[in-house]
């Protein structure tokens, strides 16, 4: 059975990239630009793993993170964050997230750092 990934992505070019990257490692994979309702969106969705962006319209993907680890319904989902920020310059906002992924990000690496939590 493929483990579900969601993945928060405003920039579609990275979603689509991102995407394919993480079909052809055997995940099923969800995604979104944005929502206004995070914990909705995770229980439709039903992920093993969440992927999202750093900068995103409205919440930030630090603050998504957070709302996600701070929900009992939702707090066992691990939450990798991804961003071209440097991960000294998130750690001011003191979010809660499983692991972060610096972009541009190597393909390996990202399937590494997904299969750490959800294999």
């Amino acid at each position: 059975m493929r483990k579900k990934i969601l993945i928060i992505e405003d920039d579609d070019d990275i979603l689509k990239i991102t995407t394919t990257i993480l079909n052809l490692a055997n995940f099923e994979v969800s995604g979104i630009s944005g929502t206004n309702d995070i914990i909705e969106s995770v229980k439709v969705h039903n992920p093993d793993l969440i992927l999202t962006d750093y900068m995103l319209p409205g919440l930030s993907g630090g603050q998504i993170a957070t709302i996600i680890k701070a929900n009992a319904e939702t707090s066992h989902i691990p939450v990798v964050l991804m961003s071209a920020y440097d991960k000294k310059a998130i750690a001011i906002g003191n979010f809660t997230y499983d692991a972060y992924v610096k972009k541009p990000f190597h393909i390996d690496h990202l399937v590494s750092v997904i299969n750490r939590f959800v294999n």
